[in-house]
């Protein structure tokens, strides 16, 4: 299981280090908070007792015995959780271009407020009694039977795991990327197994069930809502066009998002009363989703620098440029008109950058928010004559056309040329902006 990683993608190395250094820390600890949440929703937490008497945990000859029995179970969701999660990154790639149809995206956001419903109480997901029936007699006693009964334990907990499990393997598709489907399957079974290992280790008892166990469904219904209007606003832009990635905005995003809360989104129950308490309910929801909907668009647009340390940048790459002799032409600016800016840069002798990117590209939304809007790039790149070309709809000829011209495959793609029109370099992926400045500053 440690070496899963490894057999996945062998020569991919490289690509895992980088990942972790684009923040995938992050992304394991949310995916543990969200297997260790939905080990405390209704459909699995009254089971965990019972799960662990039917591997032996409870009856084991020691302590360490039963931590091996525990941790075989545990090792079962890992390997059932990883290998989904490796499966749809490797075939993400598939969805790229179907992405691009609005209406595509719009039966996504469907699919989670049909998600996030059910989390709410409007109706039960659930399978088969033949088939929970045929899962529940899975397994038995010994390690083999505890890996077994692991590798299951997640299709029996379907109804609560399985829209938080389609949310996140969206993301996986999204971001097409081996690391993240290891990193978020590994780290999902181990917070959903967390509470098993633990009773079946240390024989330790729960609190006992309640109205806490709907407050957890509840809270992963107003993150499927928060998803569906993140998809949303790919097919239109118009959703997030005001956010702002500044304090006070954010502020302000925050502040809505807890009014949501303190008027019952989560604590307070449909059923605690009568019109006033749906209305409250209601309204808690709505705040919420909507702060948290603003704080998510807002942290993705590229932070936005003061006018004192614009001035301060500005001045600082004025001097760099005059020292080697060259033009200061201000900060990297991108235009749409990709014609304009080749005769610009052919009129002024400068280097040419072109970005092909997708509302639905998520390497293309990472280059744009953490290595386009770097301070360095901005004000070190400002010599390049920029164009971004909007590649969403492939439906439109212009698109398809332009694409063959330049020969992009896929997407993202930046393509980078001299001063005398020559291609130099080609980035075909996510590269940070270390890397990217190491790029371009050769290119003259």
């Amino acid at each position: 299981m440690l070496l899963l990683p490894s057999i996945a993608m062998a020569d991919e190395g490289a690509e895992f280090k980088q990942s972790f250094e684009k923040g995938i820390l992050p992304a394991a600890g949310g995916a543990f908070v969200a297997g260790l949440l939905t080990s405390l929703t209704p459909c699995v937490y009254p089971m965990i007792a019972i799960t662990v008497s039917v591997f032996g945990a409870k009856e084991a000859k020691s302590r360490g015995h039963a931590m091996m029995l525990s941790t075989a179970f545990v090792g079962g969701m890992v390997v059932l959780f990883t290998t989904m999660f490796v499966v749809v990154s490797l075939t993400g790639g598939v969805f790229g271009a179907i992405l691009s149809n609005r209406w595509v995206i719009v039966g996504i956001a469907a699919v989670f407020v049909i998600m996030a419903a059910s989390m709410f109480g409007a109706f039960e997901l659930t399978l088969p009694d033949s088939l929970m029936q045929r899962l529940s007699g899975v397994g038995g006693v010994g390690y083999g039977g505890a890996f077994t009964l692991g590798l299951v334990s997640g299709l029996v907990a379907a109804p609560c795991s399985g829209p938080v499990l389609i949310s996140m393997m969206a993301v996986v598709t999204e971001k097409q990327s081996v690391p993240l489907g290891v990193t978020f399957g590994l780290s999902y079974a181990i917070g959903l197994g967390l509470l098993f290992w633990i009773v079946g280790t240390f024989a330790a008892g729960l609190p006992k069930g309640g109205r806490w166990m709907v407050w957890v469904k509840s809270f992963f219904g107003i993150v499927m809502l928060v998803l569906a209007l993140y998809y949303l606003k790919n097919a239109f832009p118009v959703l997030a066009e005001h956010a702002q990635n500044n304090t006070k905005f954010i502020a302000v995003a925050a502040a809505i998002a807890a009014v949501g809360l303190a008027l019952g989104a989560v604590h307070v129950n449909w059923d605690d009363g009568g019109f006033v308490t749906k209305l409250r309910k209601g309204l808690g929801i709505t705040a919420s989703v909507a702060g948290g909907f603003l704080l998510v668009a807002a942290l993705g647009k590229p932070k936005e620098l003061s006018a004192a340390e614009k001035e301060k940048l500005a001045d600082q790459a004025k001097v760099e440029a005059e020292a080697k002799g060259e033009k200061f032409y201000g900060e990297l600016t991108f235009s749409s008109d990709l014609a304009k800016a080749k005769e610009m840069a052919k009129a002024e002798g400068r280097p040419l950058l072109v970005d092909f990117g997708a509302e639905w590209c998520g390497a293309c939304k990472e280059l744009e928010t953490k290595t386009f809007a770097n301070p360095d790039v901005k004000f070190k790149g400002g010599r390049f004559v920029a164009v971004r070309f909007d590649a969403t709809n492939e439906d439109d000829p212009n698109v398809s056309k332009t694409m063959e011209e330049y020969k992009v495959k896929g997407l993202p793609a930046v393509i980078l040329f001299d001063s005398t029109g020559k291609e130099v370099s080609r980035i075909t992926k996510f590269v940070p902006a270390t890397e990217f400045l190491a790029m371009i500053e050769p290119i003259k």
